[in-house]
């Protein structure tokens, strides 16, 4: 899904109250891995003599999955080739060019604190997304991580959320999925579970906006979102006695 595309799926409403677990989009939602993509995609180019991109043309590609990244910026008939060099590089990179995203390290503690079940599901390659987590010391607050290398598709498919909600212990309805792109919007839709965006990612902040759905400036926004949905849940029903 591109720049100014519109979801073809949709989500329901998101309602804090009903929040038991979140699945979280990885790249552009919880790290800044963009330095680390870019420099892996301009080692696959430069292996077939293609100019050098720049990052911000690269993020705008990121998302849809590598195969899809290699197919746009290095070309259709180069998929496998560029695939093998994009990863050789990564695996040499990914580490020291990902940080974690502003107010994503405070706002995961305070969820894990609070109760909230955490998941990831990324079009990134679980494994990769394992070994980030544990560099930033937050694996151990995940109940599940998830790419398209186990479930063997890549999002907007709704398996990869699905398979974060079953491992949580949770229905979808009692699951809310945070992602950074429109892409995500069509994820959740499919998956049939509420959605939230942050800035900051590969969509521009006006298209995020233009899906119509909760947009949040930085994630440490979203634990204090959920506890008011708490509070009121909290709060007796019309009616009942205090």
């Amino acid at each position: 899904m591109t720049a100014g595309e519109t979801p073809t799926a949709t989500s329901p409403a998101f309602s804090p109250r009903n929040v038991r677990g979140i699945v979280f989009d990885l790249d552009g939602t919880l790290v800044d891995s963009y330095r680390a993509i870019a420099d892996s995609l301009n080692h696959a180019r430069a292996a077939f003599e293609l100019p050098a991109l720049d990052a911000a043309e690269v993020r705008r590609s990121v998302g849809h999955g590598l195969e899809s990244l290699i197919a746009d910026l290095v070309g259709p008939d180069r998929v496998e080739a560029g695939v093998r060099q994009f990863r050789e590089r990564y695996a040499d990179v990914f580490s020291e060019l990902t940080v974690a995203l502003p107010g994503a390290d405070d706002a995961l503690r305070a969820l894990a604190a609070a109760g909230i079940r955490l998941s990831v599901a990324s079009n990134k390659p679980a494994r990769f997304t394992r070994l980030i987590l544990d560099e930033l010391g937050w694996l151990s607050m995940f109940d599940s991580v998830h790419g398209p290398d186990t479930v063997g598709t890549t999002k907007p498919d709704p398996r990869m959320i699905h398979r974060c909600a079953a491992e949580m212990g949770l229905s979808p309805d009692e699951t809310l999925y945070v992602g950074d792109m429109v892409l995500d919007v069509d994820s959740a839709g499919r998956a049939e579970v509420p959605v939230i965006l942050v800035e900051g990612g590969s969509s521009p902040a006006g298209d995020l906006r233009a899906t119509g759905r909760r947009v949040l400036g930085s994630l440490k926004d979203l634990p204090p979102l959920l506890a008011a949905g708490e509070r009121t849940r909290d709060l007796p029903r019309r009616g009942e006695s205090g």
